[in-house]
């Protein structure tokens, strides 16, 4: 009797990890189908930029986009296509601010949004805002391309019809890390400098291993000349 309660229990447990396993393997969406078209047209305004926008940052947009077009997260229920057109014959529009909370009043923390325009429970229009950095006390934080790229993931996702995850390692999980603190501006200023600075530091290897083989040469040289002497 004991054993038979024994097994009821287990299968009990086994029921109830298969019930909320199964409740979590719903993914939070917005909207399963958003979109009329597989096709999705994207304007990405690299013109009317902030004074910290850095042009890697569109690079980074592509990126995403190439990211959703790929499957993502594999959480969508369609494999999006992306054209890039102009701003009046856009489905998304894609911007970038100085700060969102300076610029746009949104609460701190917020680093992008994507507001959907929906008719008939499909989108007609979504614009993506992105901020170029923030303030980290009283310094002025700019974001890296990493960065950038991840902010463009998230908030397409959004726009594709995802809503947030609780998963910490999802790309709609409602949060972000800089990943790497490299500024793309002041990359971008140095990198004559860098590229100076690797050819000057080649050119210093070439010139000491030509003279540590010369004075290779040299000291052979010598001993051959000692070691015929000590044979006379």
């Amino acid at each position: 009797m004991l054993k038979i309660k024994r097994n009821w229990a287990i299968a009990f447990a086994i029921l109830l990890i298969f019930f909320f396993a199964s409740g979590e393997s719903v993914y939070p969406k917005l909207n399963p189908m958003p979109w009329e078209n597989k096709t999705i047209t994207v304007y990405i305004d690299d013109e009317n930029v902030p004074e910290h926008y850095s042009p890697t940052y569109r690079i980074q947009v592509e990126k995403a986009l190439e990211y959703w077009s790929s499957g993502g997260n594999d959480k969508l229920e369609y494999i999006p296509e992306f054209k890039l057109v102009d701003e009046d014959n856009a489905d998304i529009l894609i911007m970038w601010v100085e700060n969102l909370e300076a610029d746009t009043r949104v609460q701190d923390g917020v680093a992008g949004f994507a507001r959907p325009y929906e008719r008939n429970n499909r989108y007609e229009r979504v614009e993506i805002v992105l901020e170029v950095g923030n303030f980290q006390g009283y310094a002025w934080r700019q974001y890296s391309d990493t960065t950038m790229r991840d902010l463009a993931r998230h908030e397409l996702g959004h726009a594709l019809g995802l809503a947030h995850s609780n998963d910490k390692k999802d790309i709609m999980f409602p949060s972000y890390e800089q990943r790497d603190n490299v500024n793309p501006l002041l990359l971008q200023a140095t990198r004559p400098f860098l590229i100076l600075g690797v050819a000057l530091a080649s050119a210093l290897i070439l010139y000491r291993g030509a003279g540590w083989m010369s004075s290779k040469k040299r000291r052979e040289e010598l001993e051959k000349e000692l070691f015929d002497e000590k044979k006379k």
